[in-house]
């Protein structure tokens, strides 16, 4: 296992069709790595690019010199006419593995009883600062911690201005209709319907009460995504 000090980042790049031995190259070299010991490894794949008729694929890895010295002839005949970069580093922190055991039972948080439900009916073409609507209020609504938001997409209606949508056979009209149901507490909605206000120039907010017959999920620890 690594620790704190000095190491080499080896850095090896390959052709996103290349194989070895008849298997994947990076497969190939990912399952040497782990035979042979190494801390860990990391695929990365390119998404644009030029210099090459195929994107690039990246495997990293950060080990000793002792065991990078060990192990880079293999790679280098691995590798075939990939690149392989070698760059002194410094670990500072290095990685450990947590001490096995049953996990603690993860908290849940519950809400029953009253609370408030809010619709926002807007078109699928609104923007706000030049993205999507819709998706600018998800953003919003997790950024001001409300508990949730489910966005629907409508197949058939009309509005304000009396057109009908209807939602065509392999064809994405941009004058459906967007409702964004979000249920939270009477306090935090109506927290929330400032920013509503700024961010909806043409469109329907509607607030109902409702009664939350059980709500759970569990809690957010320390450093971790909320999804």
């Amino acid at each position: 296992m690594l620790s704190a000090g000095k190491a080499v980042k080896v850095s090896i790049y390959l052709s996103e069709g290349s194989t070895h031995h008849g298997a994947a190259t990076y497969s190939s070299i990912l399952d040497f790595l782990f035979f042979r010991g190494v801390s860990g490894a990391t695929v990365l794949k390119g998404i644009a690019g030029f210099g090459s008729d195929h994107l690039p694929l990246k495997i990293e890895f950060i080990e000793t010199r002792e065991k990078v010295d060990e192990i880079i002839g293999k790679l280098e005949d691995m590798a075939g006419s990939g690149m392989i970069e070698l760059q002194e580093t410094t670990v500072a922190k290095p990685a450990r593995i947590s001490k096995p055991g049953t996990p603690p039972a993860s908290a849940h948080v519950r809400i029953e009883g009253k609370a408030q439900l809010m619709r926002i009916f807007i078109g699928e073409s609104d923007q706000w600062q030049d993205k999507p609507l819709h998706e600018a209020l998800v953003r919003a609504l997790r950024a001001n911690d409300l508990a949730g938001v489910t966005v629907y997409r409508g197949i058939l209606g009309y509005g304000a201005h009396r057109r009908v949508h209807k939602e065509k056979p392999l064809h994405l009209s941009h004058d459906c209709s967007i409702m964004l149901s979000i249920i939270d507490t009477e306090e935090k909605l109506r927290a929330f319907l400032p920013i509503v206000d700024k961010m909806v120039q043409e469109g329907l907010v509607v607030l109902s009460d409702v009664d939350i017959i059980k709500y759970a999920h569990r809690a957010v620890k320390a450093g971790e995504d909320k999804g």
